[in-house]
């Protein structure tokens, strides 16, 4: 047990050795989950739970907190990362109450089967008195599921925020103390989970702006006591600002496309234009999201499997779909041998995302002089696309 301010703990549980989350994210260093403790003059509060590998920690740091008696539970989302806890902590705690929306007292009901009697549910900006401290609740939905909300502690001047300004990153540090480092985690965190909820986030935002926050304590990571790190940052992310920078993201069986992409790389660099070059096949798919928070250009190389793009190439158009990047441009370059579709099923998989579509270069076979010049020309359109949209960081 960890204190943020007087009589406000951290209790969860750090996870260093954690490298998948949901079987689908890369956790490079690993994650926490983030639950706060919270005693009034007149009641006690635990701020969310934590996933149920680690319940035993989070019961042991209660009882070594000397919790006889627990009255809410706060539950900000139903993701069992944060509410898998709920019912052995209810077991230990039957008297506790459980207060969230009731959106998410829906989905803790169907997700883990807790009885209806076991809820408070609140609105929008309702407060709930502890004695000589109140929780205030937000609203914030889509920060990632449709059900979440945060919670200001106004005494304290604290927003506990669940996933809103997350990042994954088992640190012993409560406190944010290698800007860097953790700027980096959230940034991935961001790109991989948020993204795709870039408008809603915008809102959520502003939301905040009423709130004097001198501390976010998000479910994931450490604790931001320097609040304007973070909070900049999500205003940068989730604007509609890019830079001068295309994500080229390949794979090539027989090295025909993978020449392509060197020349393509080049032709970029030499008009001043930054590149992200990927090699689908062995890509860290969290670096591929962290580049298209920024870029401007996304271009996907392929060569073509039967008449289709490369199962790779596709994963790749596939996630530039789900996660919505701000990108402006987007092209494809490519080869095949007797034909195909692979321009046109690559095409049709990126209807989320709202950029101009440049032609496409595709080779037969080993690309030849004529092909090169046309990805010199493809390479002149991006430069100056970005130029004439004011795209020049």
């Amino acid at each position: 047990m960890r204190q943020l301010k007087p009589n406000v703990y951290a209790v969860g549980a750090i996870d260093w050795d954690a490298r998948l989350f949901d079987r689908l994210i890369p956790l490079p260093d690993g994650t926490s989950y983030n639950s706060y403790l919270v005693r009034g003059t007149e009641k006690t509060v635990l701020i969310d739970t934590v996933d149920p590998a680690k319940t035993n920690v989070l019961l042991g740091n209660i009882i070594s907190a000397g919790v006889d008696k627990l009255d809410y539970i706060v539950a900000h989302h139903a993701e069992q990362d944060h509410s898998g806890s709920l019912p052995e902590v209810l077991l230990l705690y039957p008297d506790a109450k459980v207060v969230t929306n009731p959106k998410c007292k829906e989905m803790l009901i169907d997700l883990l089967g807790i009885e209806d009697e076991k809820f408070i549910t609140v609105e929008d900006g309702q407060e709930v008195s502890l004695g000589d401290k109140t929780l205030k609740f937000v609203y914030t939905p889509w920060v990632h599921w449709p059900e979440t909300m945060s919670t200001y502690l106004p005494q304290e001047k604290i927003l506990f925020s669940c996933d809103f300004f997350g990042a994954h990153l088992a640190t012993s540090s409560l406190f944010v103390d290698d800007e860097a480092a953790v700027y980096e985690s959230a940034k991935r965190y961001y790109a991989e989970i948020m993204m795709p909820f870039r408008r809603q986030i915008n809102a959520n935002l502003a939301k905040l702006d009423d709130l004097e926050i001198e501390m976010i304590a998000p479910s994931h990571g450490p604790v931001y006591d320097k609040p304007e790190l973070i909070v900049g940052a999500y205003k940068d992310w989730a604007s509609d600002n890019v830079k001068n920078e295309v994500v080229v993201a390949y794979v090539s069986m027989h090295g025909n496309t993978s020449k392509m992409v060197s020349h393509f790389v080049e032709a970029l660099i030499e008009r001043g234009v930054k590149v992200r070059q990927f090699e689908l096949s062995t890509v860290d798919i969290g670096r591929l999201a962290m580049a298209l928070v920024d870029a401007a250009t996304i271009v996907i190389g392929s060569p073509t499997v039967l008449i289709g793009p490369h199962p790779c190439a596709a994963y790749a158009a596939f996630l530039a779909n789900a996660l919505r990047p701000k990108i402006k441009l987007a092209s494809i370059i490519g080869s095949y041998g007797w034909g195909g579709k692979t321009v046109e099923q690559l095409a049709a998989m990126i209807p989320n995302i709202k950029a101009e579509i440049l032609d496409p270069v595709l080779a037969k076979g080993e690309p030849k002089e004529a092909d090169y010049a046309a990805l010199d020309r493809l390479a002149d359109e991006i430069s100056t696309k970005h130029k004439e949209k004011g795209i020049t960081d």
